[in-house]
Order: C-alpha cells, then structure tokens, then sequence
C-alpha cells in the first residue's frame, strides 16, 4: 500500500464505532470481505494490528485505540469541511435511511417518500420496514417513523397523516372457550400476546374511555419483539392480541380475527417521524450545514415553498440543526412540507462523503 485513503480512516472508524465487520460494511456500503481486506492490507502497511479478532467478537488493540484516538477527531474536521463544500449544492444529495414497521412504510411511501424522491432526484431513500423496534441511532438510521406512543424521550416527533387507533383482537376459536372481556381489567384472565420494546421493557396495553386512560401490563404465555409474529400468535388460537388497526384491518374484515374493547381503543395521534435531538441539536461551535433547498412552484392552493432564507417570506431556510420557520398549520400539506423540509436537512448523511 503506497498511501493511507480517507475510506481506510472512516473503515477503522466505522468497525471501532459499530463493534462488527459486518455492521460497519454496512455503514460504508462496501462487502464485509472487502472491508477485511482493507483492514488487512492497512494493518500491514502500518505494521502493527489495530484489532483483535475472534470468530465472535472484535475489539481494538492498544495500537488501535490509540490510531481511533487520534484519527477520529481529524478525521471529523476533514468531514466537517466537506460539508461545509457540499452545502454550497443547490439540490440535495445523498442517502436517507429510514426506519419503519411495515404499516408506517405504507402509509408514508406514496405521500412522501416517493414525492420527495420526485422534488430531490438526486436523493436516495433506503425504507426498511421491520416489525420490532429498534433503536434507530445504534441501528444506523437518520429518521425512523413510529406510534405516538412510542417516541423515545430522546427523539423529536413530527406528526406524519391521519389519527390511528389500536385493535385488541382474538380468534372466534379462542372466544368459544374463553369469555370475550368487557373491560382491559378482565385482560388479567386472559393469555395475552405481550410485547418486548427496544429497551427491554414490557410494552403495557393503553386504553381510554370517557377521559379514564389505564395502562395493562397483561399476562400471556408468550414474550415476541415483532408485529407479526404476534399476529402469528393470535391467529393460531394462542390468546388475545393487541396491534395497530393497520396491521389486523384485513383479518377483522374476513372475520379470521374478532376486535374486542373497541370502545376503548380511541383513535391516536398519528404515526410520527422521529429525529435523533443530537442531530438537530449541535452545540453553538459546531456549523449548522444549512441547505438551500429549492422545491417546484407551488400547487395554487398552497402559498409555502422551500428556498433561501433570504428570499420572499413564504421560503424557509432548511438545515442541520436549523429548521427556520416550522410550518403552525394544522394543515396536512403544511405538515407535508415540513416532513419533506426534516429529510432535506439529513442530506448531510451523504453517500459522497464515503467516496
């Protein structure tokens, strides 16, 4: 190896940050092979091991902490700079990676997704749908959309659609040998599909009737992280259920699933797009990368647009850490734009910055 490359700086950095090869080749797009032998080949050239490996684990050596110690700050200020450049762009660029349960990924494809591809042809959106939650900073995600209730408290929500409700639902075989309950206190004689969250913690079933709001921790024969895999659970006469309406909609229709307590099951907020408050949030010394972003003419019953903050009142000046003038409205398109003003100012998290 004649010369060290920024890409085999960010590849130390990456698998130090990410703990596996894997999940690092993933980060930096690139094969875990591939990822290896660059390592390989730059341990060679500096003639010390920066890893220790083993089939299970990878940790860094004393060689290698002290390489992360210093590079990493460097190598952050050479990122700093090319942003600094890059935000010169008029149109943004780039990879957004986006987080969401299936049922979320549905009602945001069309609406925004494929609209802010249409406004940002250069934009790149990488949608992964899973049903369990997860952490969307550990797992490498710049915006993640998930339930009212269910907006870590170190996140930003920004309300996405229209109000949704959940569905406690069991099977007709299930209800002919057990009694359908009346009340979610009746739920504590029944097997229940109960839910792990990301942290850990058991998710408690919320309901609410004429302003009375209850939280039941249920008891059930079976722990599961993952939408349908409880409706797996449901369907097969295992217990009672309780999802977003979205995810049971069809079996309730076709009557493979019975909805129970419907009455105390009010519509929600809606789904929300949610915001690590680190990334908008950076200290005062550190530069914002604000974005000029230009969107087409406006349709005719809309007066907001998006464009430079020194332009006409209607643009908004968009960026990392900067969202100038949030939109009050109530109005969806209102809240549209707003979503599609969020995803511009990730732009930073760029698949140049890699190259």
């Amino acid at each position: 190896m004649d010369k060290v490359g920024l890409t085999d700086l960010k590849a130390v950095i990456a698998i130090a940050h990410r703990g596996t090869f894997r999940a690092a080749a993933i980060d930096l797009d690139m094969s875990t092979t591939a990822l290896s032998l660059a390592i390989g080949k730059l341990e060679a050239h500096l003639g010390v091991r920066l890893f220790n490996r083993t089939t299970r684990s990878v940790s860094l050596t004393g060689a290698g902490r002290l390489f992360v110690d210093q590079v990493g700050p460097a190598l952050q200020d050479i990122e700093v700079a090319l942003e600094a450049v890059r935000s010169e762009r008029l149109t943004p660029s780039g990879t957004i990676r986006i987080n969401a349960a299936p049922f979320a990924a549905r009602d945001i494809i069309s609406p925004l997704v494929l609209e802010f591809l249409r406004r940002y042809p250069d934009m790149v959106v990488d949608l992964v749908t899973e049903g369990r939650l997860v952490d969307i900073v550990a797992e490498g995600f710049d915006l993640g959309v998930r339930v009212a209730g269910l907006v870590p408290s170190d996140m930003i929500a920004l309300p996405l659609g229209r109000p949704q409700r959940y569905a406690v639902v069991a099977t007709p075989e299930y209800l002919a040998e057990h009694d359908a309950p009346k009340t979610p206190a009746d739920l504590h004689h029944h097997k229940c599909i109960r839910v792990r969250l990301p942290d850990g913690s058991l998710f408690r079933w919320r309901f609410e009737k004429d302003g009375e709001i209850l939280q039941i921790d249920v008891r059930g024969p079976i722990i599961l992280d993952e939408a349908q895999l409880s409706r797996t659970a449901v369907l097969a006469h295992t217990g009672i259920g309780y999802f977003m309406e979205q995810s049971v909609l069809d079996d309730i229709r076709t009557g493979r699933l019975t909805r129970l307590l419907e009455d105390w099951t009010p519509p929600i907020p809606a789904s929300a797009f949610i915001i690590p408050v680190a990334a908008i949030s950076r200290p005062a010394s550190r530069p914002s990368w604000p974005w000029r972003v230009h969107r087409p003419p406006p349709r005719p019953a809309r007066t907001n647009s998006l464009g430079n903050a020194s332009a006409a009142a209607t643009d908004r000046w968009v960026g990392m850490g900067v969202v100038g003038r949030r939109v009050a409205s109530g109005d969806q398109d209102a809240a549209d734009d707003e979503a599609f003003a969020i995803c511009a100012s990730f732009t930073w998290v760029s698949s140049e910055s890699s190259s």
